[in-house]
């Protein structure tokens, strides 16, 4: 095919398109066809094609006046007009040129034909889709050693009219003649076609950025959500507890999958994206339906200063660590891929030029997916021994392997998607095989070689496994002759303009009520006032514990604590001694709020730039840690979030304290970006129980601090890998339970348990109304400030003033609240 696109391009505005050289006399018939009805003796209207002047004819009666007028000029039958009757003796026919072919160009069996007509009734449409899997091979995956044997290295080969051993030689040849019949027909008519035709087109991307998520969508969704909520195979969670839902979205920009997932998911994942820079990249800002800040691109060597070539063994090498150390080491749950390029002029030997395509993209999947996670890849053609080959080593690798064309996939299109589940653990020797495969590619793929890697596994080991052939060729026939006849549907339409699909918007209707996905019409965001969004969020509480001071510890409110089980502890450092309120609305649109009614929210300074979704309130401290000591010392801006009211658009107020926190840290992990050095790092202080409050006097050190004479009291968190530590001010305790109910201590079981002061009621499981909300723990927070006179490490030479409550004080009290409860019955 050397000219028409027939791939699920997102950039399709249809629009008329006129031009071409018709030259004077064409001109003119085209400027004045609608106000001349009637020209020489017959009356012929310029702009009637053959068949409606036949019709006319029969019956008609009118063009006796056309007469009289022609004879009045001179004209005599069969003789032209003009002094030497040199005028012509035949009427000139209207141009049926149609976009931008020249004068005169006819394209055979796509010329304008009314009789051209479409048996609507014999097409099939589907809704309810079915997903056909390939019988699970129990097989050990091979060595290494077996895997390179396999390899045959030949000829370059640029055809693949010839590829029928996975597929009917009939269907691979009416597909390549089903497409070459476009070759010279312009490409506007050629979409004009395609979108009255194609029964789903009217789907298109709904309020998505385009319609590549509308597919993620649509095979989620048949697929049993099997990516959002990833299973096992014994059907229990992929997703362990307190884990956000991690994937990666490979050579997909501008994004589209990745925006259906954080739609879907509602911000409880985290993404890794690694795709071409330039006008392919991802466009997060085009991510209106999901939050953008919950996806982190990175391109490779250079990390956001890459080039995202993912043929390239360094860049799938530095992409491939950086999804391992921020997943922990263990991997994404799935990973997407959706991979493509122009190869206008040469579409029919699109799964020659792609295989490398295909390959990579394998390759960086199996080396993040971790085991048990899934995989879901665009595919074109699958006819030749290479591509065959790498669908069978997925299918030796994983529990289930699947060959899907949702119906959001154009039918004309050669399109399909690779659905893999459950990675199996021995994957490692494919891995490696597709690894040095590649490195040959890279040497192959020049335009100046001859030779090149034509099969991978050896067409006597496909023959051998029957399932997996016979399921591999009648794969092919049926998505063959799905496409031939789909395109001769777009030649019919092509043909004749007046026929339509009527069904499209049915269609669209049904199959967003079984995907589960709203008929809406997308919307870019507006900035909102953040006072007004603010009041919005909070309508139903009581503004005053917003401005509530936090109570400072005293001897007195020592005291006053019954137990410490009610009570939870963790370091604050901020430099302004002071709580915020952030505030954010998308993206940098992000502002802060001392609590004090009488000022306004105003955004964050230039050089604290942080990044939050939509509707997003939590409490924070700003505090400056250090990395490094003495003279190489740096110190670093860092939000410290020490509670949370909504995380994008959740409300957490109600959960109980240690809840927040969890769903506070995942928000945290999902949104910040180690790639990203202009944003402010944002962490969870680590929350101790007050009985086990000497755990952070153990973090406790002097350390020689840059632009200080003498070593400072630093605390250092357990969980910072690069030893950061920071100058506390103090400690907070926030009491979790509460009144009247408290917690106690059962010495008979040795588990804790509630009991309400009033009622005297008992339970081991937490009551609700024992919950101290956000609301509630704010009124009831308590600060010990490390001031002066307040001794808390053996290092500090200085009498305690007895005044204040220094450590030693502290512990003393605490063990004895716990000497007391523990000798209770």
């Amino acid at each position: 095919m050397a000219s028409v696109n027939l791939s699920d391009s997102d950039s399709e505005e249809e629009r008329p398109m006129f031009g071409g050289n018709t030259g004077m006399m064409g001109s003119f018939v085209q400027s004045n066809k609608h106000k001349m009805e009637t020209t020489g003796s017959e009356g012929v209207h310029l702009d009637e094609p053959p068949l409606k002047k036949a019709k006319r004819d029969k019956g008609s009666s009118y063009t006796e006046k056309a007469k009289r007028m022609m004879a009045l000029m001179g004209y005599q039958a069969g003789k032209g007009l003009g002094k030497n009757q040199q005028g012509r003796t035949e009427i000139v026919e209207a141009s049926k040129q149609k976009g931008r072919r020249g004068l005169g160009l006819h394209l055979a069996a796509l010329e304008p034909d009314e009789d051209a007509d479409w048996d609507f009734e014999a097409e099939s449409i589907t809704i309810d889709e079915t997903v056909d899997w390939l019988p699970h091979c129990d097989e050990a995956v091979p060595d290494i050693e077996t895997l390179r044997d396999w390899k045959v290295i030949g000829p370059k080969k640029r055809t693949i009219d010839d590829e029928t051993r996975f597929c009917d030689e009939d269907v691979v040849k009416g597909i390549l003649n089903s497409k070459s019949v476009f070759d010279q027909l312009e490409s506007e008519e050629m979409r004009r076609a395609r979108t009255k035709s194609n029964p789903y087109e009217t789907i298109r991307g709904v309020f998505f950025q385009n319609r590549a998520a509308m597919k993620m969508a649509n095979m989620d969704a048949v697929l049993d959500f099997m990516f959002t909520k990833p299973e096992t195979v014994d059907g229990k969670s992929l997703i362990n507890p307190g884990e956000l839902l991690y994937f990666a979205d490979v050579c997909a920009g501008p994004g589209g999958f990745s925006e259906y997932i954080l739609w879907r998911t509602k911000g409880d994942a985290k993404g890794f994206g690694m795709t071409l820079k330039g006008a392919c990249d991802f466009k997060l800002e085009e991510f209106f339906a999901g939050p953008a800040e919950m996806f982190e691109p990175h391109y490779g060597v250079g990390g956001m200063g890459g080039d995202g070539d993912i043929f390239n063994p360094n860049n799938q090498a530095e992409f491939i660590k950086f999804v391992h150390e921020s997943t922990e080491g263990i991997g994404v749950h799935f990973v997407m891929a959706d991979g493509g390029f122009s190869v206008e002029g040469q579409e029919n030997i699109q799964e020659i030029l792609s295989k490398q395509l295909y390959l990579c993209q394998f390759l960086v999947a199996i080396s993040i997916i971790r085991t048990g996670g899934h995989f879901v890849c665009k595919l074109f053609d699958l006819f030749t021994p290479f591509s065959m080959g790498l669908i069978y080593l997925m299918y030796r690798i994983f529990d289930g392997v699947s060959i899907f064309k949702p119906v959001t996939s154009r039918p004309a299109n050669s399109e399909r998607y690779i659905v893999c589940r459950n990675l199996r653990e021995d994957r490692e020797p494919v891995r490696q095989y597709m690894h040095e495969i590649n490195l040959d590619l890279n040497k192959f793929m020049s335009t100046t070689s001859v030779t090149d890697v034509n099969e991978i596994v050896p067409h006597s080991v496909l023959e051998d496994d029957g399932e997996f052939f016979q399921y591999m060729y009648e794969s092919n026939v049926l998505l063959g002759r799905l496409q031939i006849t789909s395109l001769k549907k777009i030649q019919t339409f092509t043909q004749n303009s007046d026929l339509y699909e009527g069904r499209q918007s049915n269609i669209r209707q049904q199959c967003l009520e079984r995907w589960q996905v709203p008929d809406e019409v997308r919307s870019a965001p507006s900035k909102e006032d953040p006072s007004r969004k603010f009041k919005e969020l909070t309508q139903d509480d009581d503004e005053d514990f917003f401005e509530q001071s936090v109570e400072h510890l005293t001897h007195e409110s020592l005291a006053a604590i019954k137990t410490p089980y009610d009570y939870r502890c963790y370091v604050v450092g901020g430099l302004e001694r002071k709580r915020w309120y952030i505030l954010g609305l998308g993206r940098s649109h992000v502002f802060k709020w001392d609590g004090n009614p009488k000022v306004k929210w105003r955004k964050l300074d230039e050089n604290m730039r942080i990044e939050l979704p939509n509707k997003t309130l939590i409490e924070v401290e700003f505090v400056q840690e250090l990395k490094g000591e003495g003279m190489g010392q740096k110190r670093l801006m860092t939000l410290h979030a020490l509670d949370a009211l909504y995380l994008y658009g959740k409300d957490v107020r109600s959960l109980h304290f240690n809840e927040r926190i969890e769903k506070l840290k995942r928000f945290v992990k999902s949104i910040n970006k180690p790639t990203r050095t202009d944003l402010v790092q944002i962490v969870v202080p680590n929350i101790f129980r007050l009985e086990h409050i000497e755990q952070i006097f153990e973090r406790l050190a002097m350390k020689k601090v840059k632009g200080s004479s003498q070593p400072r009291l630093c605390y250092s968190p357990p969980d910072r890998p690069d030893g950061r530590s920071f100058l506390p001010t103090g400690v907070c305790f926030v009491k979790t339970c509460k009144d009247p109910w408290t917690i106690a201590l059962s010495r008979s079981q040795g588990r804790k348990y509630f009991y309400n002061l009033f009622t005297r009621e008992s339970k081991f499981e937490i009551p609700r109304e024992s919950i101290a909300t956000v609301r509630d723990t704010k009124l009831n927070t308590c600060w010990w400030v490390w001031e002066e006179g307040v001794k808390i490490h053996d290092s500090q030479m200085f009498r305690p003033d007895p005044d204040k409550v220094s450590r030693d004080d502290l512990i003393g009290a605490i063990h004895g609240l716990l000497e007391k409860l523990t000798g209770q019955r």
